[in-house]
């Protein structure tokens, strides 16, 4: 997802990149390293999502107009954004869920919101590794882990997770989410591997 590197972390996360979801803040953080993503990694699809006010397609579209000329620049690699329609899809089931209204909450869904949705549109079956579930940051004995394994100053999971959760205004509420993907995993073909989950 985003601008998560697999080089060099092989072992931990695999090699596999033919896909990756990406959100519209994460779009400048591939630009400054287009030859990688756009050249490289060529055969990667990649799926943008962001709010209209920077994906919007009549020249206004900050973001959009960004990706229009990374794919002019690039034309082979294959690109895609979600629809308003799409995004609108994902608050209404965001609030069927949990009963609250994301916009008045605060709250922005995460890529990995958007990502599960796509899978669950895509794929038979989905298998997810390394990510917790919405009980672990509770555990006392818990081990801790970086929010981004890749970053240099990083701050742990469990810590972002928790500032998130109760921020008023912008925050991703990452162990909603995690409740909400167990719940699925009930409905659907999911299964949660390394750490497993007890559902």
């Amino acid at each position: 997802m985003n601008n998560a590197p697999t080089a060099g972390y092989e072992e931990d996360v695999g090699s596999l990149t033919s896909l990756r979801v990406v959100s519209h803040t994460s779009v400048p953080l591939l630009v400054k390293n287009e030859l990688y993503y756009f050249h490289q990694a060529a055969n990667t699809t990649y799926v943008f999502w962001g709010p209209d006010s920077k994906m919007r397609q009549d020249g206004k579209g900050q973001i959009f107009n960004v990706l229009l000329k990374i794919a002019k620049k690039y034309p082979n690699v294959k690109m895609y954004s979600m629809t308003s329609e799409k995004i609108e899809y994902c608050d209404q089931v965001f609030q069927n869920e949990t009963g609250k209204n994301r916009m008045k909450t605060g709250a922005f869904l995460s890529t990995g919101f958007f990502t599960m949705i796509l899978a669950l549109d895509v794929c038979d079956s989905i298998q997810i590794y390394g990510m917790i579930n919405d009980n672990h940051c509770s555990q006392e004995n818990r081990s801790l882990v970086p929010y981004h394994y890749y970053e240099q100053n990083h701050v742990e999971e469990c810590r972002m997770y928790r500032v998130h959760e109760h921020k008023k205004r912008g925050g991703h509420r990452f162990i909603t989410e995690k409740a909400i993907y167990a719940k699925w995993a009930k409905r659907h073909k999911i299964a949660f591997k390394h750490p497993a989950w007890s559902l």
